[in-house]
């Protein structure tokens, strides 16, 4: 029993000072987010964002395209 005690004063202290060196970085990516500069929302956070962005878009197309594939090849009647 004194060990789960001991263990929980460990993860309780290292969640402590993890949260007192994190800083609050919200009004610095409300700052950068919302300043008219002629960019859309998903490229406003760097190129991080763009290519996630563009990764998430040629997944999406590939994806339509393999399903359209498919649909089409299931469409079609057998031969015999």
């Amino acid at each position: 029993m004194r060990h789960l005690r001991s263990l929980q004063r460990i993860v309780n202290r290292s969640f402590n000072t993890t949260t007192r060196q994190m800083g609050n970085k919200v009004p610095e990516n409300q700052k950068l987010f919302q300043e008219d500069n002629g960019l859309p929302v998903h490229i406003k956070g760097g190129s991080t964002d763009v290519l996630l962005y563009r990764f998430t878009m040629t997944i999406t197309i590939a994806g339509c395209g393999f399903s359209f594939y498919w649909l089409l090849t299931a469409c079609q009647p057998r031969n015999k």
